[in-house]
């Protein structure tokens, strides 16, 4: 199959930032009116469910809220059933690398939940790879689609079909604890590569751990790697996956050795945390609550874990790592969140779509209570951004278009995994470099990526 080529993709990204600048405001969002004509957007809603009991099932990846009631878990099964007291809704979450081989097995066998967690395009049970297997629904006949930004529902779409909703937009970012940095004598972001390494050496300087890292989760090592992409990647080579996929380029190219040697200075200087391979990442969002660290690499997802009590009070930041030359403008990795898809072979499909629009019709209870709990960043119209720590980063990209979005999203599956393992050497010690671990992931590209 072919894929939407660089150029399109970033025009895509940019024009869910001006959807997006509008919902951020108080001025409903009129981006609608460049949606799709799509039959599906004037399909009437399904009937309300009938009074026979159904039991729904869902399976999601993520830890519990760490404060307050996870909505998945208690507010999602509990407004379904008010509105619909015939249907009860059955809610398991699982952590990350647990949830991917739990649901792809249960999918396989034809015994999958009725609502799953489907990410982005190419991505690990990405929206592609889902509905090429069969094992998500088109969702093209509900109604709600005029009012998702046209940018997140091609994410999750494929042959032009929509296969899951997105929960928003996010950004991978570097939150940090404002205490820290005054103390350390950090008076202003870092604004590009040196200065960061800089404002690290003055935390360790300052006997303040820079940042820390649970590289136990070995997926976490994608949220610095690729912040430093979207700047020693793609500004110079926007079509770079796209030459990818042609053999034009290869993950061997000396821009991304720059940014794996990048990523890997940081752990050869000791500004990582020494013990990231022992650590989980809930453990190391608990040392970055409790004021043991100065800055965590992860995503605006991870707002309620970084934000949650701990043993210190301190104010957070945000902000893109800088992975630019001097004198270069930074860019954010920003991206297509993950989303609810529903089981093409469910038995209560009809009904699960009548929970879809409830859940998605802008109004409802249920649709407050998701906007209210959401850290993503919403894509739907005229909502606005809920959380303010993302403000300047959002404005940022708003005003410049500057962002690509996470690497993997243009990867086969699998790819990553390569790039964390191998990655994972260098952390341990071993003599692995950034070219072995390029190599492993252009070989690993080269036996997965079928045209």
């Amino acid at each position: 199959m072919k894929f939407l080529n660089r150029k399109t993709l970033v025009l895509m990204l940019v024009a869910m930032m001006l959807v997006l600048g509008a919902c951020s405001s108080n001025t409903p969002n009129s981006g609608s009116t460049n949606a799709t004509n799509n039959p599906s957007n004037t399909t009437e809603p399904p009937n309300d469910a009938s009074d026979d009991p159904v039991t729904l099932t869902m399976l999601v990846s993520g830890a519990k809220a760490a404060e307050g009631e996870d909505f998945e878990l208690e507010t999602l099964p509990r407004l379904v059933k008010e509105k619909f007291p015939n249907v009860t809704l059955e809610v398991q979450k699982l952590p990350d690398e647990q949830y991917y081989t739990t649901v792809k097995t249960k999918l396989g066998a034809g015994e999958g939940p009725d609502i799953f967690l489907v990410f982005p395009k190419l991505a690990n049970m990405g929206a592609i790879e889902v509905a090429k297997a069969g094992y998500a629904a088109d969702l093209s006949d509900l109604s709600f689609w005029d009012r998702v930004s046209p940018a997140a529902k091609n994410d999750m779409s494929y042959d032009g079909k929509p296969y899951a909703v997105a929960k928003g937009m996010d950004i991978l970012g570097t939150f940090y604890n404002k205490d820290l940095f005054e103390q350390a004598g950090i008076s202003e972001l870092p604004k590009d590569w040196n200065s960061f390494l800089e404002a690290a050496e003055k935390l360790k300087a300052a006997g303040v751990t820079p940042i820390v890292m649970g590289d136990k989760d070995p997926w976490v090592i994608q949220f610095g790697m690729y912040q430093l992409a979207a700047n020693s990647v793609y500004p110079t080579d926007p079509e770079f996956d796209t030459k990818l996929q042609t053999g034009e380029t290869e993950l061997t190219d000396e821009k991304w050795i720059k940014t794996i040697n990048q990523y890997k200075e940081l752990y050869d200087k000791g500004y990582v945390v020494k013990s990231s391979l022992g650590m989980a990442s809930a453990q190391a969002v608990q040392q970055f609550v409790d004021g043991k660290a100065a800055m965590i690499f992860t995503g605006t997802w991870d707002l309620p874990g970084v934000t949650a009590s701990g043993a210190a009070e301190f104010e957070r930041g945000f902000f893109s790592l800088p992975g630019n030359d001097a004198n270069q403008p930074i860019y954010a990795s920003a991206s297509t969140a993950a989303g609810f898809a529903l089981n093409a072979k469910s038995a209560n499909l009809d009904v699960a779509k009548q929970v879809f629009e409830y859940l998605y019709d802008a109004e409802s209870p249920l649709f407050e209570a998701w906007v209210a709990s959401n850290p993503s960043i919403s894509v739907f119209n005229g909502v606005e951004l809920q959380n303010d720590i993302f403000k300047d980063s959002l404005s940022e990209i708003q005003s410049t278009g500057n962002a690509f979005y996470f690497s993997n999203q243009m990867w086969p599956a699998g790819v990553s995994d390569v790039m964390q393992a191998k990655f994972a050497e260098i952390i341990g010690g071993q003599k692995t470099t950034a070219e072995d671990v390029a190599k492993a992931m252009q070989d690993k590209y080269k036996e997965l990526y079928k045209e």
